[in-house]
């Protein structure tokens, strides 16, 4: 079974202005589907054929420099596409399970603004910016990867199931922000689909309970 470019939830110019048009088709249709393409070849006629990407990426130490980079690529534009939306953004629903964990973890939405863009515009040269579910805790944690390493792989230094990330790569934002990176967060904040998040941490805190009860 190959893996297959997933369409994106939205025209390609949905996000405007937050992100144009012409970079969205070139980061899916070019970055996306040549991290999909490349991907298939390294698994082809391995063990790793059938595996999902979770699988793969959780023992990625294991495997090479191929399987990383572009399993990496392919998980995390699959993730960005569906937490981004033109009909949502600013701040998560009140009393949502994702806006209650930023509360208690932050104090403040605004503190977890702040926070997420360190990570994000402190990330040194291309990388991810995440808000993950901690596999032991359950707590909700920011962190950032380089290149296309995320926190679901077993190198990373923190490591989690993501649940937000921003793709950081100046491919992401080059075309309209240029060097502008703090300027593509701030506008990514307007475009989080956060019911997408939030039934993201649900099922990643669900998946954390039932690991511990199963230990």
């Amino acid at each position: 079974m190959k893996f297959i470019l997933p369409d994106l939830p939205f025209d390609f110019d949905a996000l405007e202005p937050y992100i144009d048009m012409k970079t969205m088709h070139i980061h899916h249709d070019k970055h996306h589907q040549g991290y999909t393409d490349k991907l298939n070849k390294a698994v082809e006629d391995t063990d790793l054929e059938g595996k999902s990407i979770e699988q793969i990426l959780k023992k990625i130490s294991k495997y090479s420099a191929d399987v990383r980079n572009n399993g990496g690529g392919f998980y995390n534009h699959s993730l960005f596409w569906q937490i981004l939306s033109p009909d949502n953004g600013s701040h998560p629903e009140g009393g949502s399970a994702i806006e209650q964990h930023i509360t208690r973890k932050f104090g403040h939405f605004d503190n977890f603004k702040s926070e997420f863009k360190k990570a994000a515009t402190g990330q040194f040269g291309s990388g991810w910016a995440w808000l993950c579910v901690d596999v032991k805790m359950g707590d909700i944690f920011i962190t950032s990867t380089p290149n296309q390493d995320n926190p679901l792989m077993d190198v990373a230094d923190f490591q989690g199931i993501p649940i937000l990330g921003l793709d950081v790569w100046e491919h992401a934002y080059y075309l309209k922000y240029q060097n502008r990176r703090p300027d593509y967060v701030d506008a990514f904040f307007e475009i989080i689909n956060w019911e997408a998040v939030n039934h993201r941490l649900e099922a990643a805190r669900t998946e954390v309970a039932m690991e511990q009860a199963a230990i």
